[in-house]
Order: C-alpha cells, then structure tokens, then sequence
C-alpha cells in the first residue's frame, strides 16, 4: 500500500489517489494538517528528496509569508517552515516503502507503475 502525504482538498492529491485507484494501486492518504507529521519523518525526507525539491514555492501559504522570512532560506529554515505550515510541503508525497516520490507528473508515475506492477 502507499501512503500519500498531502491534503484532503488539494487537487492534484485527489487527482493522484483517482489515477491509483484507476491503476489498481491501494492507496491511504495521510492529511498533512489533519493527521500532523513527526519532526523526524520531516528531517528524513528532507535528508533523501532535498529541502529545495520538497519546499512548495509556488503555493498560497508561501506567497503570504513575509520576504524576510523566504528571502535567503537554507535547510534548516525551510525544514522549521514545512513543520511549521504543512501546505509549504509539495504534493502529494507517496511513500512506496523503499523509497519516497514527490510530485505528480508523467515521470513520477513511471516510478510508481514500475514499483507496483
């Protein structure tokens, strides 16, 4: 089963859990601000993917914050802001178990038919 880490009214998480679901793929999602995220399960991602590849920048929650807080940002800012405001996390992050995959395009599928088929 993979687990899909996002949000309940993000549209390209329910498009995601749709094309899984259409591909036969058991698939559980785990609500970001719902459900919450460990500070650790955070700092691993962040260890594996990058922060810049799991920092979603191009989000409402990012454009509201203030300059001073996104201008110059490192890993240890973008890692304390992503726990701080989950939708700063890009989405939907699937867990395949052995490994993790951010983002929902063509690439990102191949990835995951192959893992699961």
């Amino acid at each position: 089963m993979i687990i899909v880490y996002g949000l309940k009214n993000c549209d390209t998480c329910k498009r995601a859990l749709k094309w899984l679901e259409s591909e036969g793929i058991e698939a559980l999602l785990h609500d970001l601000r719902d459900d919450g995220l460990e500070d650790g399960q955070l700092r691993t991602w962040v260890a594996e993917l990058g922060w810049e590849n799991m920092l979603n920048r191009r989000g409402t929650t990012w454009r509201k914050l203030p300059a001073a807080q996104t201008k110059g940002v490192n890993e240890a800012a973008a890692t304390a802001m992503m726990s701080a405001y989950p939708a700063l996390i890009k989405r939907p992050l699937f867990d395949l178990g052995e490994k993790r995959v951010i983002g929902f395009r063509d690439q990102e599928k191949e990835i995951i038919k192959k893992e699961y088929k």
